[in-house]
């Protein structure tokens, strides 16, 4: 199972190491938290809720003589609607087109059925996988090791890592193992570009992060964010038209909120985020509209953006 890590390192000569990275595990992890440390800028939306990622979300990371194209895919978790076995065959997928996997556990929960259904997953792929140990900073370093021989008792892991993703312990290291195991390639992007998605993908995640972080359970799996015009004015603004899609009225109400605040709310933080991206002055417009039962409306689906690659 094990793929030896290649010693012929970038020198500077023209060797170049290039390479593509699935970040895979249970929900509520910490997968979008490590990737947007990786890559230093906010491209994946983070929330205490699972299930919050639903396509593979790519980031670039580029040095010198390294790229690694980072793919932060959807919690494998048991689907419940057309949309979960999307997002389900979305992150198995990954693992047929990666050099190497990431396999993020909650090193403060322990080990649980979910990784053990995820360790059954990795034992059909040959692709080398490293067990990476997240949340450190919320155990005791005495507590580490009997996890460890729990998880090596299942799988033979290429290496074990523990991180904290949020506080950014260890992920340089994590980073320069994983350039070992890079083979001699091609620099896929441009040195300067950190995602592959459209900046209108983007803009919508950072819409949708901002309605989970403020309203209640029912809603964060009803909810998807659709651009529907985004062009830069004459006066050098960009103008961004938003569609948020629920699934009931009652929900619907519950995202504008009273006389319009909590509607009003989340423009507001998410406009910031989304100047921090673009790096110029936005005007948000965001309507609400009802698509009852989207999630299991395959002609809806593809509308919205979730296709299988």
């Amino acid at each position: 199972m094990n793929q030896q890590p290649s010693n012929n390192r970038g020198d500077g000569k023209g060797k170049f190491r290039s390479g593509f990275v699935a970040i895979i595990g249970r929900p509520n992890v910490g997968k979008s938290t490590l990737m947007n440390h990786l890559i230093g800028q906010k491209i994946a939306i983070m929330s205490d809720k699972p299930q919050t990622t639903r396509n593979k979300i790519h980031g670039v990371y580029t040095t010198n003589d390294t790229q690694i194209v980072f793919l932060d895919t959807p919690g494998i978790h048991k689907p419940q609607s057309k949309l979960g076995n999307y997002m389900m065959q979305t992150a198995e997928s990954a693992l047929k087109e990666v050099e190497a996997a990431l396999f993020l556990i909650d090193a403060s929960e322990g080990l649980g059925g979910g990784d053990r259904f995820i360790i059954e997953q990795l034992k059909k792929v040959k692709t080398p996988v490293f067990l990476v140990m997240n949340k450190i900073d919320k155990v005791q370093p005495e507590q580490l090791l009997p996890m460890i021989t729990q998880y090596n008792e299942l799988f033979e892991f290429a290496e074990i890592i523990p991180i904290s993703a949020l506080q950014g312990n260890n992920v340089n290291t994590l980073i320069e193992q994983l350039s070992r195991y890079m083979p001699e390639g091609p620099q896929y992007y441009p040195a300067d570009q950190i995602t592959d998605h459209p900046e209108q993908f983007v803009v919508s995640e950072l819409i949708r992060e901002k309605i989970l972080h403020m309203t209640r359970e029912e809603i964060p799996h009803s909810i998807a964010v659709a651009i529907e015009d985004m062009k830069v004015q004459d006066n050098g603004v960009v103008y961004i038209g938003a569609v948020i899609f629920v699934e009931r009225d009652s929900q619907k109400g519950i995202i504008i909120g009273k006389r319009g605040e909590l509607l009003k709310e989340v423009g507001k933080q998410a406009r910031k985020d989304i100047e921090a991206l673009l790096g110029s002055r936005t005007f948000l417009e965001l309507w609400v509209k009802v698509k009852k039962d989207w999630r299991n409306q395959e002609r809806v689906l593809k509308d919205l953006g979730f296709r299988h690659d």
